[in-house]
């Protein structure tokens, strides 16, 4: 009995193996299925999700109503997040550097798309992600935006998520799903499309990068952070 008891050890010990070590690495940020489009067409409505605003909220002062076009762009422009329970975040927009993905984002926050929903994924020392209706990552408006490529992430940069270049190269950005970088990210750079620059609420970005989460692989928060208004204004 003694040998079939050491042969049993040891097979399992062998079918088992060793924990592989970790080791933490900056990830780019989590990307939809490919969507196969060519121009940036009008947003869809957004889909309900448990964290959608059940009625629409006030009017926000300065906010624009009219929808925005690539071409006439105004110089200022900026979009405001306003986060339950963490306070307000406001991005100046690159229209300059990223007419086309500033245009569509910016369109979006016009028609209400964003509001309630939430960042669905969150790493500390890295990003905060949202912009997706489904919730989970996996959706968006139904098409993607040509790449324009320029700028640096920054802290407090804003850029588009994306499908990787093995299905995307062309690196077309998300039409919808976005992520704000904690702290400088130069691993990024030359890949994603950054939009904007958080100019007002360092503090409430400092302050998201503190929330609990559920850890990889889906880096969900395990408190829902909603974007509970989100506009746009010239000023």
């Amino acid at each position: 009995m003694k040998w079939l008891l050491t042969i049993l050890v040891v097979l399992l010990v062998v079918g088992c193996g060793t924990p592989k070590p970790t080791q933490p690495v900056a990830k780019p940020p989590a990307e939809p299925p490919a969507l196969a489009a060519d121009t940036i067409k009008p947003a869809a409505p957004a889909d309900t999700t448990a964290a959608k605003s059940v009625t629409p909220p006030p009017a926000a002062k300065g906010m624009l109503k009219d929808t925005l076009v690539a071409t006439k762009l105004p110089e200022n422009l900026y979009l405001t997040i306003k986060v339950k329970d963490y306070g307000t975040m406001k991005i100046q927009f690159y229209t300059k550097d990223a007419p086309l993905n500033v245009t569509n984002v910016a369109n979006l926050g016009i028609k209400g798309f964003y509001n309630g929903l939430v960042f669905h994924r969150l790493i500390p020392g890295f990003m905060i992600q949202g912009g997706d209706p489904s919730g989970n990552g996996t959706g968006g408006p139904g098409y993607t935006v040509p790449a324009e490529i320029k700028r640096r992430h920054d802290k407090g940069s804003m850029a588009m998520a994306r499908t990787g270049d093995n299905v995307n190269p062309e690196r077309r950005s998300s039409g919808s799903q976005f992520y704000i970088c904690f702290q400088p990210t130069p691993q990024l750079d030359g890949q994603y499309t950054v939009i904007g620059q958080l100019k007002e609420g360092m503090d409430v970005l400092d302050k998201l990068a503190t929330v609990k989460t559920a850890g990889a692989p889906t880096d969900k928060p395990l408190t829902p952070v909603v974007m509970e208004q989100v506009f746009v204004t010239t000023d």
